[in-house]
């Protein structure tokens, strides 16, 4: 019923937009025919409308993936850098929570272990919300980051790396079986900030799946029975995404294309020194508002992911 709803709203925009361009074609004859240049300050104004109307359909059109639609897991883990690493995953983490927000999503932080001396080693976020995935998706693999490093005494540059996981939140997923067989479930004692009864019961909840050997913690809620349930989502969401991606990397194979996706093959650079530019090296759009990025401000990178997925596909 809400996919029903989705499509509706969706022609209806579509439908109106048809109207809009249909009127301003009736109207730019009707002036042309009679000679009267008075209504051409209107009509300006009636197709910036339609234009930018139209390419907000258009991107619209570009999350037509099977899982688009759905809430998304975004799970962040600090890569090579040491404690740099561990703190630009935090600096991702706040990235990512600011862009969720702006964009009304609902984000609950799902599980997160701490650095050892700043940062965070990893996190996942549940977000919430209409193509929350296929926004999302757009962020996928290895960011990196380039500034002088505040962790040291000499204050030398300092390369980290940080992957991000995009999972869809999925409960009918024919490509995902989990077998009770299947599972190991561990409670233990969450840390961290939470409230009372977080610190004083075993309420964590942490997943092993034995064939795959993927492991998931979840320790948000009090209830034992919560993070079980959402270790579970966050488990067939990664199940599903390891499944799509190794058909992506089967299909490439056959294509003559596939590159083996190294950790050190990042998707991003984010730059502080000695210039500021952050630069998605698949699309090749950059800007050099470093900070305006950091605070959440990543829309125009999703955007020319989606353009430049649906060219490569």
């Amino acid at each position: 019923m809400q996919r029903l709803t989705r499509l509706k709203a969706e022609l209806e925009q579509w439908a109106t937009l048809e109207g809009r361009l249909t009127s301003v074609a009736e109207l730019l004859d009707l002036a042309s025919a009679e000679g009267d240049a008075s209504l051409h300050d209107e009509l300006q104004a009636e197709l910036r409308t339609a234009r930018s109307d139209l390419e907000r359909h258009e991107l619209g059109l570009l999350l037509g993936g099977r899982y688009d639609d759905r809430n998304t897991f975004i799970s962040i883990q600090a890569g090579m850098g040491g404690t740099d690493a561990q703190d630009w995953a935090e600096i991702l983490l706040r990235m990512y929570t600011r862009w969720a927000e702006a964009r009304g999503f609902t984000v609950q932080l799902v599980d997160q272990s701490d650095g050892d001396e700043a940062g965070i080693k990893s996190a996942t976020l549940e977000v919430r919300g209409e193509y929350a995935y296929g926004n999302a998706r757009a962020e996928a693999g290895v960011h990196r980051l380039i500034r002088l490093s505040p962790f040291n005494a000499a204050h030398t540059r300092q390369t980290s790396f940080a992957r991000i996981d995009v999972l869809p939140e999925v409960d009918d997923a024919p490509e995902v079986v989990i077998r009770p067989e299947d599972i190991r479930m561990d409670v233990f004692r969450a840390g961290g900030n939470g409230g009372q009864g977080v610190n004083t019961t075993d309420s964590a909840v942490r997943i092993t799946h034995l064939p795959s050997g993927l492991v998931v913690t979840c320790q948000n809620e009090r209830s034992q029975l919560q993070n079980r349930e959402t270790a579970l989502r966050v488990l067939r969401g990664r199940l599903l995404e390891r499944e799509l991606q190794r058909q992506v990397e089967e299909r490439a194979r056959l294509r003559g294309a596939y590159r083996d996706a190294a950790f050190g093959s990042q998707m991003r650079t984010y730059y502080l020194h000695p210039s500021t530019l952050v630069k998605d090296h698949r699309t090749e759009y950059e800007t050099s508002n470093v900070q305006a990025v950091l605070d959440g401000q990543i829309d125009g990178f999703i955007e020319a992911y989606l353009r430049w997925n649906m060219s490569e596909q």
